[in-house]
């Protein structure tokens, strides 16, 4: 049985959204420094969880996935039970995918999904991926295409014992993405933000817009400087702007406030 990978650093009982962020390839979830800088509607009202994938801290000794359909399968176990509260999803890179798919994989088992999909990074799924495939390139090669991507600090690149540790994670994240295959279904009927570097060499502005045809409800694109990983380098804007996402959500689920009472004469 594995261990549970949704967490929330601020468990906040009078929240009306809860937010579960999902990680990019090979990434340690960081996203509970976002709450600081959310305003104040945001974090009174907002509970982030962050899913932790096999391989990462705490769930260091769980088995590797190298394929998405198991790994939907332990993700829809896991978050079950959180469908006490209207949700979100944000995803970057893989953590898209993971979103998008794990919200179809929900529908089909006609359980409660989220109420908003904000996907990064990460080009529409039913386009094709002109990117080579590098999860089993050899060890060189395959730290060159992580320097390229500029996920992975060079401070770790450099560490032979910290890079040595992070391979076989980012291998099987980059295998889970690489071997995907996406199966025409229904438009979802959340609403979808889409996020983007202007300079990120593995998706273009045009297969973000793609993103429209797999909703149903409101769709919006915004452009980051940056690259690949510009909620990073651009995080003060990006942190903004999500949170400027998740006020319209809120205002969609958050119930209207009780009107005063009149005084019977």
């Amino acid at each position: 049985m594995p261990m549970n990978w949704v967490r929330s650093q601020r468990p906040n009982p009078t929240a009306l959204l809860r937010l579960f962020c999902f990680p990019y390839a090979g990434g340690e979830p960081a996203y509970e420094t976002w709450i600081d800088r959310f305003p104040p509607e945001v974090r009174r009202n907002v509970e982030l969880c962050s899913i932790h994938l096999p391989g990462r801290a705490s769930n260091r000794g769980e088995p590797l996935f190298y394929e998405l359909p198991p790994l939907l399968v332990t993700l829809e176990r896991m978050i079950v039970p959180y469908h006490d509260l209207p949700y979100a999803f944000f995803g970057h890179s893989m953590g898209a995918l993971l979103g998008f798919e794990l919200a179809r994989g929900l529908r089909r088992r006609e359980l409660p999904g989220p109420v908003h999909l904000t996907v990064s990074g990460h080009r529409a799924p039913q386009r094709f991926d002109p990117n080579e495939t590098i999860h089993n390139m050899p060890d060189r090669e395959f730290r060159a295409k992580l320097r390229e991507l500029g996920g992975t600090p060079e401070e770790v690149l450099q560490n032979a014992e910290l890079i040595e540790l992070l391979t076989p994670i980012l291998r099987a994240d980059f295998a889970v993405c690489e071997t995907y295959s996406y199966v025409p279904e229904a438009p979802l009927d959340c609403s979808i933000t889409v996020f983007g570097g202007n300079d990120d060499p593995r998706v273009s502005r045009d297969e973000l817009l793609d993103w429209r045809d797999q909703t149903t409800q409101s769709f919006s694109l915004r452009m980051f400087p940056g690259g690949h990983f510009f909620l990073q380098s651009a995080v003060s804007l990006f942190v903004r702007v999500l949170a400027q996402d998740l006020k319209n959500v809120l205002r969609r689920v958050a119930p209207p406030p009780l009107l005063p009472q009149k005084r019977i004469k």
